[in-house]
Protein backbone atom coordinates (compact mmCIF):
# COMPACT_ATOMS: atom_id res chain seq x y z
CA UNK A 1 0.00 0.00 0.00
CA UNK A 2 1.10 3.54 -0.69
CA UNK A 3 0.92 5.64 2.49
CA UNK A 4 -0.80 9.01 2.30
CA UNK A 5 1.63 11.26 4.13
CA UNK A 6 0.90 14.48 6.02
CA UNK A 7 -2.80 13.75 6.40
CA UNK A 8 -4.93 13.27 9.53
CA UNK A 9 -8.39 11.70 9.49
CA UNK A 10 -10.79 12.94 12.18
CA UNK A 11 -12.99 9.95 12.99
CA UNK A 12 -15.93 9.39 15.34
CA UNK A 13 -14.39 7.20 18.05
CA UNK A 14 -17.86 6.46 19.47
CA UNK A 15 -18.90 4.86 16.18
CA UNK A 16 -17.72 1.22 15.79
CA UNK A 17 -17.93 1.45 11.99
CA UNK A 18 -15.74 4.57 11.93
CA UNK A 19 -13.31 2.91 14.32
CA UNK A 20 -13.00 -0.18 12.16
CA UNK A 21 -12.39 1.44 8.80
CA UNK A 22 -10.11 4.20 10.13
CA UNK A 23 -8.03 1.58 11.98
CA UNK A 24 -8.01 -0.43 8.75
CA UNK A 25 -6.42 2.53 6.96
CA UNK A 26 -3.68 2.58 9.59
CA UNK A 27 -3.05 -1.18 9.64
CA UNK A 28 -2.94 -1.38 5.84
CA UNK A 29 -0.55 1.62 5.86
CA UNK A 30 -2.84 3.69 3.68
CA UNK A 31 -2.38 6.27 6.46
CA UNK A 32 0.67 6.51 8.69
CA UNK A 33 0.56 5.66 12.42
CA UNK A 34 -0.44 9.21 13.32
CA UNK A 35 -2.91 9.45 10.46
CA UNK A 36 -6.09 9.49 12.50
CA UNK A 37 -7.35 11.45 15.48
CA UNK A 38 -10.47 10.86 17.55
CA UNK A 39 -13.17 13.52 17.29
CA UNK A 40 -13.62 13.69 21.07
CA UNK A 41 -9.86 14.13 21.61
CA UNK A 42 -8.89 16.62 18.91
CA UNK A 43 -6.46 19.33 19.90
CA UNK A 44 -7.51 23.02 19.89
CA UNK A 45 -5.24 23.54 16.89
CA UNK A 46 -6.99 20.84 14.84
CA UNK A 47 -10.41 22.01 16.04
CA UNK A 48 -9.73 25.48 14.68
CA UNK A 49 -8.76 24.06 11.30
CA UNK A 50 -11.93 22.09 10.66
CA UNK A 51 -15.60 22.96 10.32
CA UNK A 52 -16.53 21.43 13.70
CA UNK A 53 -20.22 21.08 12.86
CA UNK A 54 -19.73 19.71 9.36
CA UNK A 55 -17.24 17.12 10.59
CA UNK A 56 -20.07 15.50 12.59
CA UNK A 57 -21.87 14.77 9.32
CA UNK A 58 -18.90 14.15 7.03
CA UNK A 59 -15.57 12.75 8.15
CA UNK A 60 -12.78 15.34 7.87
CA UNK A 61 -9.36 14.73 6.33
CA UNK A 62 -6.71 17.36 7.07
CA UNK A 63 -3.73 18.00 4.82
CA UNK A 64 -1.34 19.16 7.55
CA UNK A 65 1.28 20.29 5.05
CA UNK A 66 -1.03 22.62 3.11
CA UNK A 67 -3.53 23.27 5.95
CA UNK A 68 -6.44 22.19 3.78
CA UNK A 69 -9.48 20.15 4.83
CA UNK A 70 -11.82 17.96 2.77
CA UNK A 71 -14.91 16.11 3.98
CA UNK A 72 -17.03 13.02 3.52
CA UNK A 73 -16.70 10.95 0.38
CA UNK A 74 -13.84 13.15 -0.83
CA UNK A 75 -11.85 12.15 2.27
CA UNK A 76 -12.33 8.45 1.62
CA UNK A 77 -11.59 8.70 -2.10
CA UNK A 78 -8.41 10.65 -1.40
CA UNK A 79 -7.13 7.97 0.99
CA UNK A 80 -8.18 4.99 -1.13
CA UNK A 81 -7.20 6.69 -4.38
CA UNK A 82 -3.66 7.22 -3.15
CA UNK A 83 -3.21 3.42 -3.10
CA UNK A 84 -5.73 2.51 -5.80
CA UNK A 85 -5.85 5.37 -8.33
CA UNK A 86 -7.86 3.29 -10.82
CA UNK A 87 -10.63 2.73 -8.28
CA UNK A 88 -10.76 6.46 -7.55
CA UNK A 89 -11.08 7.28 -11.26
CA UNK A 90 -13.93 4.79 -11.63
CA UNK A 91 -15.67 6.08 -8.47
CA UNK A 92 -15.50 9.63 -9.82
CA UNK A 93 -17.48 8.75 -12.94
CA UNK A 94 -20.56 10.93 -12.53
CA UNK A 95 -23.32 8.27 -12.08
CA UNK A 96 -21.14 6.22 -9.71
CA UNK A 97 -20.01 9.29 -7.78
CA UNK A 98 -23.65 10.35 -7.39
CA UNK A 99 -24.50 6.86 -6.04
CA UNK A 100 -21.53 6.69 -3.64
CA UNK A 101 -22.27 10.20 -2.39
CA UNK A 102 -25.86 9.23 -1.50
CA UNK A 103 -24.72 5.94 -0.01
CA UNK A 104 -22.17 7.75 2.17
CA UNK A 105 -24.79 10.22 3.43
CA UNK A 106 -27.31 7.42 3.96
CA UNK A 107 -24.88 5.63 6.29
CA UNK A 108 -23.49 8.78 7.91
CA UNK A 109 -26.82 10.38 8.81
CA UNK A 110 -28.17 7.06 10.17
CA UNK A 111 -25.05 5.67 11.83
CA UNK A 112 -26.28 6.48 15.35
CA UNK A 113 -29.50 4.61 14.60
CA UNK A 114 -27.52 1.63 13.34
CA UNK A 115 -25.14 1.58 16.34
CA UNK A 116 -25.98 3.97 19.20
CA UNK A 117 -23.65 5.01 22.00
CA UNK A 118 -24.27 6.33 25.50
CA UNK A 119 -21.86 9.15 24.67
CA UNK A 120 -24.28 10.42 22.01
CA UNK A 121 -26.05 12.33 24.78
CA UNK A 122 -22.93 14.06 26.07
CA UNK A 123 -21.63 17.51 25.23
CA UNK A 124 -19.46 17.87 22.09
CA UNK A 125 -20.60 14.49 20.81
CA UNK A 126 -20.18 13.47 17.19
CA UNK A 127 -23.87 12.96 16.44
CA UNK A 128 -24.81 13.94 12.86
CA UNK A 129 -27.67 16.31 12.06
CA UNK A 130 -31.14 14.88 11.66
CA UNK A 131 -31.92 14.50 7.97
CA UNK A 132 -35.57 13.63 7.31
CA UNK A 133 -34.96 12.36 3.77
CA UNK A 134 -32.27 9.89 4.74
CA UNK A 135 -34.11 8.82 7.90
CA UNK A 136 -37.26 8.06 5.92
CA UNK A 137 -35.18 6.24 3.34
CA UNK A 138 -33.64 4.12 6.10
CA UNK A 139 -37.02 3.30 7.61
CA UNK A 140 -38.41 2.46 4.18
CA UNK A 141 -35.43 0.27 3.28
CA UNK A 142 -35.69 -1.78 6.48
CA UNK A 143 -39.47 -2.00 6.12
CA UNK A 144 -39.31 -3.43 2.58
CA UNK A 145 -36.38 -5.74 3.31
CA UNK A 146 -37.96 -7.10 6.50
CA UNK A 147 -41.36 -7.62 4.89
CA UNK A 148 -39.73 -9.44 1.96
CA UNK A 149 -37.71 -11.84 4.14
CA UNK A 150 -40.55 -12.39 6.63
CA UNK A 151 -42.82 -13.24 3.71
CA UNK A 152 -40.53 -16.17 2.86
CA UNK A 153 -40.21 -17.16 6.52
CA UNK A 154 -43.99 -17.22 6.88
CA UNK A 155 -44.12 -19.80 4.11
CA UNK A 156 -42.16 -22.12 6.42
CA UNK A 157 -44.44 -21.32 9.35
CA UNK A 158 -47.71 -21.51 7.41
CA UNK A 159 -47.18 -23.42 4.12
CA UNK A 160 -50.83 -23.10 3.05
CA UNK A 161 -51.01 -19.33 3.46
CA UNK A 162 -50.27 -17.42 0.23
CA UNK A 163 -50.33 -13.65 0.83
CA UNK A 164 -47.22 -13.65 3.03
CA UNK A 165 -45.54 -10.51 1.73
CA UNK A 166 -48.75 -8.48 1.87
CA UNK A 167 -49.53 -9.34 5.47
CA UNK A 168 -45.93 -8.82 6.61
CA UNK A 169 -45.70 -5.47 4.82
CA UNK A 170 -48.91 -4.41 6.57
CA UNK A 171 -47.60 -5.51 9.97
CA UNK A 172 -44.26 -3.71 9.46
CA UNK A 173 -46.10 -0.53 8.47
CA UNK A 174 -48.42 -0.81 11.46
CA UNK A 175 -45.43 -1.20 13.78
CA UNK A 176 -44.18 2.22 12.68
CA UNK A 177 -47.66 3.75 12.95
CA UNK A 178 -48.27 2.16 16.37
CA UNK A 179 -44.99 3.28 17.92
CA UNK A 180 -45.12 6.70 16.25
CA UNK A 181 -48.59 7.31 17.70
CA UNK A 182 -47.87 6.27 21.27
CA UNK A 183 -44.18 7.07 21.55
CA UNK A 184 -44.52 10.40 19.73
CA UNK A 185 -46.28 11.74 22.82
CA UNK A 186 -43.84 10.09 25.23
CA UNK A 187 -40.55 10.84 23.46
CA UNK A 188 -41.59 14.06 21.67
CA UNK A 189 -38.68 15.47 19.65
CA UNK A 190 -36.64 12.26 20.06
CA UNK A 191 -39.17 10.09 18.25
CA UNK A 192 -37.08 9.92 15.06
CA UNK A 193 -34.08 8.61 16.99
CA UNK A 194 -36.29 5.96 18.52
CA UNK A 195 -37.88 4.91 15.22
CA UNK A 196 -34.45 4.54 13.61
CA UNK A 197 -33.24 2.31 16.45
CA UNK A 198 -36.48 0.34 16.47
CA UNK A 199 -36.13 -0.44 12.77
CA UNK A 200 -32.51 -1.50 13.32
CA UNK A 201 -33.85 -4.04 15.83
CA UNK A 202 -36.22 -5.25 13.10
CA UNK A 203 -33.29 -5.43 10.68
CA UNK A 204 -31.30 -7.50 13.19
CA UNK A 205 -34.18 -9.94 13.58
CA UNK A 206 -34.57 -10.19 9.81
CA UNK A 207 -30.87 -10.96 9.31
CA UNK A 208 -31.04 -13.69 11.97
CA UNK A 209 -33.92 -15.37 10.11
CA UNK A 210 -32.18 -15.49 6.72
CA UNK A 211 -29.76 -18.43 7.36
CA UNK A 212 -32.67 -20.80 8.12
CA UNK A 213 -34.24 -20.08 4.72
CA UNK A 214 -31.40 -21.90 2.95
CA UNK A 215 -32.47 -25.18 4.57
CA UNK A 216 -35.67 -27.08 5.24
CA UNK A 217 -36.53 -27.89 8.84
CA UNK A 218 -39.72 -28.95 10.57
CA UNK A 219 -42.49 -26.44 11.18
CA UNK A 220 -41.90 -26.78 14.93
CA UNK A 221 -38.26 -25.77 14.46
CA UNK A 222 -39.27 -22.60 12.61
CA UNK A 223 -41.71 -21.63 15.37
CA UNK A 224 -39.12 -22.21 18.11
CA UNK A 225 -36.40 -20.39 16.20
CA UNK A 226 -38.72 -17.45 15.53
CA UNK A 227 -39.46 -17.25 19.26
CA UNK A 228 -35.71 -17.18 20.02
CA UNK A 229 -35.18 -14.38 17.49
CA UNK A 230 -38.02 -12.33 18.96
CA UNK A 231 -36.48 -12.75 22.44
CA UNK A 232 -33.09 -11.55 21.11
CA UNK A 233 -34.88 -8.57 19.51
CA UNK A 234 -36.57 -7.84 22.85
CA UNK A 235 -33.21 -7.78 24.66
CA UNK A 236 -31.66 -5.58 21.96
CA UNK A 237 -34.63 -3.19 22.04
CA UNK A 238 -34.30 -2.97 25.82
CA UNK A 239 -30.54 -2.40 25.57
CA UNK A 240 -30.90 0.44 23.07
CA UNK A 241 -33.61 2.15 25.10
CA UNK A 242 -31.34 1.97 28.15
CA UNK A 243 -28.35 3.41 26.24
CA UNK A 244 -30.43 6.28 24.86
CA UNK A 245 -32.27 6.83 28.16
CA UNK A 246 -35.72 6.24 26.68
CA UNK A 247 -36.88 4.22 29.68
CA UNK A 248 -38.82 0.95 29.58
CA UNK A 249 -42.10 2.38 28.19
CA UNK A 250 -41.10 2.05 24.48
CA UNK A 251 -40.17 -1.61 25.03
CA UNK A 252 -43.49 -2.32 26.73
CA UNK A 253 -45.38 -0.67 23.87
CA UNK A 254 -43.25 -2.58 21.35
CA UNK A 255 -44.02 -5.92 23.04
CA UNK A 256 -47.75 -5.14 23.22
CA UNK A 257 -47.68 -4.52 19.47
CA UNK A 258 -45.76 -7.75 18.81
CA UNK A 259 -48.14 -9.85 20.89
CA UNK A 260 -51.28 -8.17 19.52
CA UNK A 261 -50.36 -8.54 15.86
CA UNK A 262 -48.92 -12.01 16.46
CA UNK A 263 -52.35 -13.11 17.63
CA UNK A 264 -54.00 -11.29 14.69
CA UNK A 265 -51.65 -12.97 12.20
CA UNK A 266 -52.28 -16.39 13.73
CA UNK A 267 -56.04 -15.80 13.48
CA UNK A 268 -55.82 -14.71 9.84
CA UNK A 269 -53.72 -17.66 8.63
CA UNK A 270 -55.71 -20.27 10.55
CA UNK A 271 -59.02 -18.97 9.22
CA UNK A 272 -57.98 -18.30 5.61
Amino acid sequence: MKTLQNHVLIYDNDCPMCNIYSKGFIKSRMLDENGREAFSEISPEIKNMIDFHRSKNEIALINTKENKVIYGLESLLTIIGNSFPTFEKIARVRPLYWFFQRLYKFVSFNRKQIIPSAKDLTKDNCVPDFNLKYRLFYLGFVLMFSAYVLGFYNQRLFPDFKNNFGIEFFICCMQIVWQSTFMGIYLKNRIWDYLGNMMTVSLLGTLLLIPTLFFYFSQIFYFIYFGIVVFIMFLEHLRRCRILQFGIVPTISWMIFRLTFGVVLLYIVTNS
